[in-house]
């Protein structure tokens, strides 16, 4: 059985670049084009069927909201559909970007 665990941008960063974890972000389609993670996959209803695809249950799966409190339903979503390393990011977008992290945008 599949627990969540909460974790840190630094530590998502770290995963991402160790591990090749994907990060999950749940944000509207507006805010993701606006600005968006480096490297993330934009997970809606629609492109979670290519998420499935693309990745098998044993890869690590970080889910991101705005602010870090929706992303416990999708992680919880995730454990429950057989993915074993799901981790949901304290603070959302608003803590990747208190923290520095790499972002795309389309307005730099």
């Amino acid at each position: 059985m599949c627990f969540f665990e909460e974790i840190t941008p630094e530590k998502a960063w770290f995963l991402m670049n160790s591990e090749n974890a994907v990060l999950l972000d749940m944000r509207d389609m507006n805010r993701f084009n606006h600005s968006h993670p480096q490297g993330a996959f934009h997970l809606t209803d629609q492109s979670y069927i290519e998420f499935e695809q693309e990745y098998d249950y044993e890869h690590p799966a970080i889910v991101m909201c705005y602010r870090g409190i929706g992303s416990r339903n999708i992680a919880n979503f995730l454990c429950d559909q057989g993915y074993e390393r799901v981790y949901s990011l304290i603070g959302g977008f608003e803590g990747w970007l208190k923290a520095n992290l790499p972002i795309e945008s389309d307005h730099i």
